[in-house]
């Protein structure tokens, strides 16, 4: 059960620091408060490893063809960076949705790895990103968390030690299969999460598949097939969600042509790379540029 204290010290926090609607940092590295007085469009973006845990509100995220929802008390759980649509479904000024989340450190994971034991086998329904009612241990760690963010002292001293309890019950939770798989360095998801790593730094260049495939040890074959299941698209279909998102936030900074933004994120084409943003936004780089010129304005 979430506290209704814990709610509204963690909205007075985002309010206080000007940042509705985006969030802000608390005072732990990696550690995260969200406010929101209304619900949102259904938008594209990446999560990244992280745990999120909604405190007031409920949210809704889209991935492969399915929709995960979490409200107040539940906690989404995100094993590997991943391209997802999401949406804020449940937010009004009476009952703002509130949230904190938490970046995952892969390495505290695997330093539990003896303490989960082998816990991580045969676990075919795991999913990179999944969402379920949270532990009240969850629930109580996470609060201490965001209380000891609040003092400097405290969070230098004790914050490792909460961080390390959190990454511990996530390991244990039911829906927390795939950051368990993550626990061996030579398993599927492992490997994966080093491509998407490679990928991330290279999303620029032309990479072909076939040298993922052989610098994560697997057959093409195999390696499609572990990188659809973990990611939910194909490689190159992942770096191109790389590449249009950068787009995206050249084009809204309003200090670039949209031919450069094409060129800049690594299309060889203006035309399609206009084709493609269009396709994936629902409307043009130049009217998404106007756009964020009118914002400026």
């Amino acid at each position: 059960m979430v506290s209704k204290n814990l709610v509204y010290d963690v909205f007075d926090l985002v309010k206080a620091k000007g940042a509705l609607g985006v969030g802000c940092e608390t005072g732990v590295d990696g550690f995260y408060a969200f406010g929101s007085l209304e619900t949102t469009e259904c938008a594209a973006g990446f999560y990244e490893p992280i745990m999120c845990l909604v405190l007031q509100g409920a949210k809704e995220a889209y991935i492969g063809g399915r929709v995960v929802r979490y409200a107040a008390g539940d906690t989404l759980i995100v094993s590997h960076a991943v391209p997802v649509d999401a949406a804020i479904i449940q937010a009004s000024p009476d009952e703002p949705y509130t949230a904190l989340a938490l970046k995952l450190d892969l390495a505290l994971a695997r330093s539990l790895y003896d303490e989960i034991g082998e816990v991580i086998e045969n676990e075919s329904d795991a999913r990179t990103l999944d969402a379920d009612v949270s532990e009240e241990a969850v629930v109580d760690a996470v609060a201490r968390l965001f209380r000891l963010a609040q003092d400097p002292v405290e969070a230098r001293a004790l914050a490792p030690l909460v961080l390390k309890e959190i990454h511990f019950r996530l390991l244990r939770a039911r829906h927390g299969a795939m950051l368990r798989k993550l626990l061996r360095h030579e398993s599927p998801a492992s490997r994966i999460s080093k491509t998407i790593a490679f990928i991330r730094d290279n999303y620029k260049a032309t990479i072909p598949v076939g040298d993922l495939a052989a610098e994560s040890g697997m057959s093409l074959s195999a390696f499609h097939e572990h990188f659809k299941s973990v990611t939910s698209t194909s490689p190159l279909q992942y770096q191109k969600e790389l590449r249009l998102l950068e787009a995206r936030r050249l084009l809204l900074s309003g200090h670039v042509s949209v031919a450069s933004a094409a060129y800049d994120v690594g299309y060889e084409s203006p035309t399609q790379f206009s084709r493609e943003f269009s396709r994936k936004f629902g409307l043009s780089p130049s009217e998404q540029k106007s756009g964020a010129t009118l914002l400026a304005g």
